[in-house]
């Protein structure tokens, strides 16, 4: 089992949360109130920083009930918290729908997944062996 330590920066800051057991993600709460125009985006506060484990990352998931229901989402899905940074988890939120949206203090706005990080060596190569089913074909290659 993974620790995630979490400094709670403001009074106000919530401790991200689990819903129900088993849940992949956490999650995460806005610590301000914020208008979201219709067609625009806010960078929401939550009001924490993390230490990660080792080879680790955060992702930043949309919620899908604020999809669903509202058409909100996170303009850079996932994003990523690498290991080394320590700063506040701040929130690229967009608002997709016909009407304005508020993010008020202490909702849900994302989630957040602690995933592990494969240590790669990268190897430059000369010539690509195509010789799969696949192949290098891409867009729309298997039908619909």
């Amino acid at each position: 089992m993974y620790e995630l330590e979490i400094k709670l920066l403001c009074k106000n800051s919530k401790m991200p949360e689990f819903a129900n057991n088993g849940d992949a993600g956490m999650d995460i709460f806005s610590i301000e109130e914020k208008i979201i125009k219709s067609g625009e985006s806010e960078l929401i506060r939550t009001g924490i920083s993390l230490k990660l484990p080792k080879d680790t990352e955060i992702q930043i998931r949309p919620k899908s009930g604020l999809a669903l229901n509202h058409q909100i989402t996170l303009l850079n899905s996932p994003g990523t918290i690498d290991e080394g940074y320590r700063g506040e988890i701040k929130v690229i939120v967009i608002n997709h729908g016909k009407k304005d949206f508020v993010v008020k203090e202490g909702m849900k706005i994302a989630q957040m997944v602690l995933k592990p990080i494969y240590k790669v060596k990268l190897t430059e190569i000369n010539e690509m062996n195509l010789d799969t089913q696949r192949g290098n074909n891409g867009f729309g290659s298997s039908g619909i």
